[in-house]
């Protein structure tokens, strides 16, 4: 899977060298056990739907943005058709060419890894840009971690730290951890425990295992007032986002 591929990268750059040698490879594996299932906001998992693969393809072919894109992901990663990312970058363009933010990201994905597509860090940035601006948390977790690695985008910690809050406020667990790790250190913001234990909490409860870990090892370095405020700012989060 194509996200897989690009994840060890990513995640190597998390918000330090420390952190990245704890934190690839276990990552990484969280993913891809993933794959099949998307997690709720509880981190409930919830099994992927039975797909028509001829419906999809009928209704890619009329048109349709969002079966565009599905038919996309099905070629990228090989499911119900032969693994093709010629095929998959075709409908993903379709797709991200009619507005329809997904596609967008999962376009710039394949950018940057050079797949079915020539590889082009800038040709990323753009697609993940126009995701991340229409609200999607994958596009503004990509557009955050090219801004940390100053790929396709001139390196800039204060542009990582935005997307990556924007991400992290919508639930994607990544950008909640990478978050509460730039709280952690004070990477281009102040070291802050308490917000570090919340986005760290929030990470965690959704499977992200050195979430949990990091959060422990904070917790040893806080008052029970600050653990106190920060459950409080978690179960405010939760709150908000079921309400």
């Amino acid at each position: 899977m194509l996200k897989n591929t690009t994840t060890k990268k990513r995640m190597a750059i998390i918000s330090s060298v420390t952190v990245c040698l704890i934190a690839a490879s276990v990552l990484v594996a969280w993913i891809a056990s993933r794959k099949q299932s998307e997690p709720t906001v509880d981190g409930n998992i919830k099994a992927s739907p039975i797909v028509n693969i001829e419906a999809v393809r009928t209704n890619a072919e009329r048109g349709d943005a969002q079966a565009q894109k599905d038919l996309g992901r099905l070629y990228a990663r090989g499911e119900l058709v032969p693994q093709n990312y010629d095929e998959a970058a075709k409908w993903y363009r379709q797709s991200a060419e009619q507005g329809y933010a997904p596609a967008q990201a999962a376009l710039g994905e394949l950018y940057e890894a050079g797949r079915g597509v020539p590889h082009d860090d800038a040709e990323a940035a753009k697609w993940y840009r126009r995701a991340a601006e229409s609200g999607d948390p994958s596009g503004q977790y990509s557009l955050a971690v090219l801004y940390v690695m100053g790929q396709g985008v001139r390196r800039d910690n204060a542009e990582a730290l935005k997307w990556y809050r924007q991400a992290a406020d919508r639930g994607l667990a990544l950008a909640q951890y990478n978050l509460g790790m730039r709280y952690y250190e004070g990477t281009a913001v102040a070291p802050d425990p308490v917000e570090a234990y919340k986005w760290l909490s929030l990470a965690a409860a959704q499977g992200i295992p050195d979430a949990d870990k990091a959060r422990t090892t904070l917790k040893e370095r806080m008052t029970s007032a600050q653990i106190d405020d920060a459950k409080r700012r978690v179960k405010a989060f939760a709150a908000k986002k079921t309400g």
